[in-house]
């Protein structure tokens, strides 16, 4: 029996990490279509309505997180690494308080979202969320490393393209806007939509570390 193997029949029958990791990854998704329905919303009051669900998300997930460290104290035998557990408790805890941090930025501002480039971005924010729940409820078994293994090149190309976005948008901005205060604002927005991108790429990097230890 192989060192993997041996450590597979003493895990735990109790699979709260990867219900919680479910749990949290479900949380990314739901917050990166909060998102795009906001930046989608011409009606700021409607938008401030929204950036409460995703403020009310991300404390769910704060507890999610949470629960995760508590466990890893609690228990003695994990699934994987203890420190990939607490690695990716903190990526994707990082992506959705991005997220959160880009919501409250555009309120407010009271930026006008109808900007191709917080458009754009938002858009590629969904997209990394949808494949990093894929990738994350895949580890529960990992019987299905073909489209984890999609799932997380899909988001190395979703960071590339962020990056493209911004530098176009920022490139964009300081010729069309004379605004000065806007230019701060906007930029503000698209480093931090940017940085949710890189933060999703940082989870799907930890998820690779797994699948390369124990698949």
């Amino acid at each position: 029996m192989g060192i993997n193997n041996f450590g597979r029949f003493f895990m735990p029958k109790n699979k709260v990490f990867y219900e919680l990791f479910e749990d949290v990854a479900e949380k990314v998704h739901e917050m990166g279509v909060k998102l795009k329905e906001m930046v989608s919303e011409p009606d700021h009051n409607k938008r401030a309505a929204i950036l409460a669900q995703i403020e009310d998300l991300e404390h769910k997930n704060d507890d999610n997180t949470h629960r995760i460290f508590t466990e890893l104290g609690r228990n003695f035998i994990t699934p994987f690494d203890r420190e990939d557990i607490h690695y990716l408790a903190t990526a994707l805890d990082d992506i959705c308080d991005y997220i959160y941090a880009c919501a409250k930025k555009i309120n407010f501002y009271s930026v006008n979202p109808n900007d191709t480039g917080i458009q754009k971005m938002a858009d590629l924010i969904l997209q990394g969320s949808i494949e990093i729940k894929k990738a994350v409820f895949g580890l529960r078994d990992m019987k299905n490393l073909r489209e984890m293994t999609e799932a997380m090149v899909k988001v190395n190309s979703i960071e590339n393209q962020a990056d493209d976005v911004f530098d176009m948008s920022i490139e964009m901005l300081f010729q069309q806007e004379n605004d000065f205060k806007e230019v701060i604002k906007k930029r503000e927005i698209y480093q931090v939509m940017e940085i949710v991108t890189d933060k999703c790429e940082d989870a799907a990097n930890v998820i690779e570390s797994i699948i390369i230890k124990y698949a």
